[in-house]
């Protein structure tokens, strides 16, 4: 079989297919250069899923015209001059493959203009031909349209999902890209419908409303903290608000959008004592590190990382998660009677984020510039709204822009800003104000607290203390053994033997006493105090199966806890067993005494509150 070297477009369009996978590939990649080429205002607009038309407009500082035919030419860029500068990325893109790409497996025109030239220039290329190269009037910064998505590449076109389900990919990236850039004034429309508007007035927690609604807004948290050269800031929200799967697990590390399971695993860990199993939190988080201490060059997406310092970034992440949960009262309320809550909805006739006003003959104009093609070429009144839009930089065109920008955010709704300092109920000094009214269903306790009532779940509040209780002394090395009569023999095959071996320390730290008997049998001499009732054996032996699992050391302490979870959870006093009032006084009293005292350790509410208003509301006392 003959070797053969591949023709230029064939390796182009190959190339193509690592980094344009589909319509949210390319409006990725162009937001991304228009973020990086300065814009303080950026325009979205797609038709049919982005396969059939994507726009993306920008003020920023657009591309000479000298250089408008090198942007198109494969690793073209600006961002970079050598591989040592990979080490130090800053910008979001850098590999100079987005424009020749996109050239390869769509058609594609540009119109750009820099600051101070009297005209710009119009570039069309299809299927990486070039069609034509003009000058025209418009204004300061780039546009790049693409048409026919994968035309050339009929293979990949038809793995395309549905119109309406790669719009869906689009529109969470620019949710996400809108939230993070909180500076930048957004527009995106999808099918001539305006889907969100963004102001640009630097609010991360307004934006974070305009996409997730009222419910969200409330429940966030901010969140910041700072170690080893490294910061964090973002939000995150109450757990009431999770979710049923990491969608809205939202990660950015300097200003690039990621999936990394460190900083996923180091969030959940944050969130395990306070949500259900199989239930994950909303955040959103802002990572800055220095550039030699990540590498972004893992994928041409950009969308994986590698960290030099991975355990240092999950502590960071951890700490700062769990430290600002905690500071917090995570009880349970229950609405009787739920309000009104009014949305925000976008106007339907929303201005470009930096237009001063449409060109009436835009309006009217549907005729393209010249014969061909119409599909093909961007219709006079398009140029006519490029010249007439894009922000100039004069005292003129500045105050109509502010104008505008008022005029935006009047349709907005005020948010309620969270009160970090709000006064606690659960704490131990107001224990002498908690009166226990009475017991339902032997395992509900009815709690009164000034205008609050609580209900109080038996079972999950003496887990929970059980729980938090041996924790600490686990980590203070201070948990009390209880010897065996007589002591339990137990035989263990190799894997287990090797766990017993590897891991006896933390095995003597929970408070089990073992002692090599003869061949693969060991003698069970001690179990921690407190779960006595439990069954010994079994106690031991499923700890040893769930260490053995274990994917590196650093799971020990998870592994421990979940352990220690299932533990308190089966010698707790279960739900339909009678208590006395002097055993629910002191269970109480042990339940305020804790950090969290919200939720059990997988996860469910110890209590709920009901308000007297709540409850007054319900029985029309009031409206």
């Amino acid at each position: 079989m003959e070797i053969r070297v591949l023709d230029e477009a064939t390796i182009n369009k190959i190339a193509a297919g690592e980094v344009i996978e589909r319509p949210l590939s390319i409006v990725k990649e162009l937001v991304e250069n228009a973020i990086d080429a300065g814009s303080t205002a950026i325009t979205v607009e797609i038709k049919g899923g982005g396969i059939d038309f994507i726009r993306v407009t920008d003020n920023g500082s657009g591309i000479d015209r000298q250089q408008v035919r090198t942007a198109f030419l494969p690793h073209a860029t600006s961002k970079i001059r050598s591989a040592d500068d990979l080490f130090d990325i800053r910008s979001l893109g850098f590999r100079g493959e987005a424009l020749s790409t996109v050239a390869a497996v769509s058609s594609v025109e540009m119109i750009t203009k820099v600051r101070g030239d009297l005209t710009g220039v119009r570039y069309r290329i299809d299927g990486g031909r070039e069609i034509s190269y003009e000058e025209i009037g418009c204004g300061d910064g780039t546009t790049i349209i693409t048409r026919n998505l994968f035309l050339h590449v009929p293979a990949r076109r038809k793995f395309l999902k549905s119109a309406a389900t790669e719009a869906g990919y689009i529109t969470e990236l620019i949710q996400r890209l809108a939230i993070e850039r909180s500076d930048i004034s957004f527009k995106y429309v999808v099918n001539n419908d305006n889907k969100l508007v963004t102001t640009g007035n630097g609010s991360v927690k307004d934006n974070i409303y305009r996409v997730y609604g009222r419910d969200i807004s409330d429940a966030l948290l901010p969140v910041k903290a700072s170690d080893n050269g490294m910061s964090m800031s973002g939000y995150i929200a109450k757990p009431l608000v999770a979710r049923n799967n990491r969608n809205c697990e939202i990660f950015f590390v300097n200003g690039h959008g990621v999936t990394d399971r460190i900083l996923e695993k180091a969030v959940e860990t944050a969130y395990k004592p306070f949500l259900m199993q199989h239930r994950f939190p909303f955040v959103f988080l802002f990572l800055t590190l220095d550039p030699g201490m990540v590498d972004l060059n893992v994928h041409p997406r950009k969308s994986e990382v590698k960290f030099s310092l991975g355990t240092a970034v999950y502590d960071l992440v951890e700490r700062a998660v769990e430290d600002t949960l905690r500071s917090v009262e995570l009880l349970n309320r229950v609405e009787l009677v739920r309000e009104e809550k009014t949305e925000y909805i976008p106007e339907k006739e929303a201005p470009e984020p930096f237009e001063v006003k449409r060109s009436e003959t835009m309006q009217s104009a549907s005729e393209p510039i010249r014969t061909g093609d119409a599909s093909s070429f961007i219709t006079e009144g398009e140029v006519l709204f490029l010249q007439e839009s894009i922000v100039k930089e004069d005292d003129t065109s500045g105050s109509e822009t502010t104008k505008n920008a008022e005029t935006i955010k009047k349709a907005e709704p005020e948010t309620k800003q969270l009160n970090m300092f709000e006064e606690k109920m659960i704490v131990p000094e107001n224990r002498p104000q908690f009166r226990i009214v009475g017991c339902v269903f032997d395992t509900y306790w009815i709690i009164e607290y000034k205008d609050r009532m609580l209900l109080i779940d038996q079972h999950a509040a003496h887990e929970k203390v059980m729980y938090e209780e041996f924790v600490k002394l686990y980590k203070e090395k201070k948990v009390v053994s209880q010897y065996i009569n007589p002591p339990v023999v137990v035989s263990l095959d190799g894997r287990q033997e090797r766990v017993v071996e590897k891991h006896i320390e933390a095995f003597e730290t929970l408070g089990f006493e073992i002692e090599k008997f003869e061949r693969n049998d060991y003698v069970l001499r001690a179990v921690p105090s407190g779960f006595m009732k439990l069954e010994e054996k079994d106690i031991f032996i499923g700890l040893l199966d769930e260490m053995s699992e274990m994917v590196s050391d650093t799971d020990e302490i998870s592994v421990i806890s979940d352990r220690l979870a299932q533990m308190s959870c089966k010698a707790a006093v279960k739900g339909g067993r009678r208590i006395s009032q002097m055993e629910a006084e002191e269970l109480l009293s042990r339940l305020l005494s804790l950090d969290n005292p919200y939720n059990c350790p997988h996860g469910r509410p110890t209590m709920v509150e009901f308000t007297e208003k709540d409850l007054e509301k319900f029985f029309k006392r009031i409206v």
